[in-house]
């Protein structure tokens, strides 16, 4: 079955920059879309950035434009997501999520096909 593997949280003060890492093994469909969706304590889950396969197209959450930069890696199987100027707002365990097409069921009704283990961002203030 597809697995994913997330990794690249930590601690950070507020300013600085993590870049998580999303390898992924086991899958042979063509078309996919792979992103991440976070959950803070107390507060629902949120998507955050997608990638679509397809055509190469990107999804950001209006609170990570400018901000946040999806990218991948197709040799290493691995997405990335570059996290600049965070801020303690941006706190919360970071799941990366894959479905088949849709950056829609990845980020908009987060009912993905495969979910990786969260991986936790803190950013001090």
């Amino acid at each position: 079955d597809v697995q994913l593997q997330a990794s690249g949280g930590g601690l950070v003060q507020a300013g600085g920059s993590l870049r998580l890492s999303c390898a992924v093994s086991r899958f042979t469909f063509d078309d996919y879309a792979i992103g991440w969706v976070r959950q803070a304590p107390g507060k629902e889950r949120e998507g955050v950035s997608c990638l679509s396969s397809s055509d190469g197209s990107t999804y950001y959450a209006d609170f990570v434009k400018g901000r946040f930069t999806i990218s991948s890696d197709n040799a290493k199987s691995t997405v990335y997501l570059q996290m600049n100027s965070l801020n303690p707002e941006d706190t919360a365990v970071y799941y990366c999520a894959m479905a088949r097409e849709w950056c829609t069921r990845v980020v908009v009704t987060m009912e993905p096909d495969y979910w990786g283990q969260g991986t936790q961002v803190t950013v001090s203030s």
